[in-house]
């Protein structure tokens, strides 16, 4: 007997599914009855009794059941609805949360729902793969622009590669002369950046090309940290500019437009990609490298059970007459009170 926690807690690739993939992919899984809440004395949350079987009978086997026996009815009290347990009844006396309680007559209900293994009102069978998914990360290019501009070479003075430049491990007078010899470097770096124009460019080789060309004229040969260092410095993120590509032509990938699908595992994750995220975001891919350790395909295999989901039942909105006349009717009470304060 279990929380609501254990059925979905932990993302895919957590212990916690991690443990939820174990019992389902071995079938161990048979049956989860929810029990009505208010049931015990110092908590009001709906708790989970799990069934497990390492023998399933064979008409069984890669199902289980859902047992909904926290579901409630509405019944109408002084004007108002109130949610009545239908496998529960309420205690004289309450206990602390502790208000309702299971008549011999409701346990024979659910322990009936729980092992005739069919379809109902308050029952449902899955497949156990149904609670499978494969959450597959969504990469989109990297789009930056450049620029020299006071802003911007301001922040290049912040970047630790640049700054480090400028320090030395080395004590005495070593140390001194390394420490002067790299702000008379730093000095140089932003002196020749200065020289460029200040005209915005959106295709990042261009502009190394630029960058590489001041630099060589200027007689700086900079280590890679520092080159990075001011890319980095003189950018900043534009949906309008040129992808940014590595050395083998591929699209980098944006981190902060990074996102994350989760597909049933009963789908294709490449049908699932065309159909949900293409047609809105027409330049993202799926990120191959990322896999699952188990089974070694793209994206990491996570397991849940969400109990409201599957049982969820669909209230429609009130008609908007009725709460338009609601409304009416509260404006003109504050009203006819407005007027007596006014009296």
């Amino acid at each position: 007997m279990l929380n609501g926690s254990p059925l979905f807690t932990g993302d895919a690739g957590s212990g916690e599914s991690e443990i939820r993939r174990w019992v389902l992919e071995n079938d161990w899984l048979e049956t989860i009855v929810a029990l009505p809440s208010q049931m015990f004395f110092n908590t009001g949350i709906t708790t989970y009794i799990w069934i497990l079987s390492n023998r399933k009978p064979a008409h069984r086997r890669h199902k289980v059941l859902l047992v909904n026996g926290a579901a409630t009815y509405k019944v109408k009290e002084r004007g108002k609805e109130k949610d009545i347990e239908v496998f529960a009844q309420k205690m004289r006396k309450s206990l602390g949360d502790k208000r309702n309680e299971l008549s011999e007559g409701h346990i024979q209900q659910l322990d009936d729902l729980a092992f005739e293994f069919k379809e109902g009102e308050f029952t449902k069978i899955f497949d156990s793969i149904d609670f499978g998914y494969r959450k597959i990360t969504i990469e989109r290019p990297l789009r930056l622009n450049f620029q020299v501009s006071p802003e911007r070479l301001g922040r290049l003075e912040t970047q630790t590669a640049f700054m480090n430049l400028a320090t030395s491990k080395k004590k005495s007078e070593a140390g001194v002369a390394e420490i002067e010899a790299g702000k008379v470097l730093q000095a140089a770096i932003l002196e020749a950046l200065r020289r460029l124009d200040s005209k915005l460019y959106s295709d990042r080789k261009q502009f190394e090309k630029v960058l590489e060309t001041a630099l060589s004229k200027a007689k700086l040969k900079l280590s890679a940290p520092v080159k990075k260092a001011i890319l980095a410095a003189l950018s900043e993120k534009d949906e309008t500019a040129e992808i940014c590509v590595d050395d083998k032509g591929n699209p980098e990938a944006d981190g902060d437009l990074r996102d994350f699908e989760s597909v049933p595992l009963k789908e294709d994750i490449y049908t699932y990609f065309q159909r949900e995220v293409l047609p809105h975001v027409s330049d993202a891919w799926i990120n191959e490298t990322v896999r699952d350790e188990k089974d070694g395909e793209v994206g990491k295999v996570g397991y849940e059970i969400n109990f409201n989901r599957h049982f969820y039942e669909y209230q429609p909105l009130r008609p908007r007459s009725e709460i338009a006349s609601e409304i009416k009717a509260l404006q003109l009470r504050l009203l006819a009170v407005f007027q007596d304060m006014g009296h």
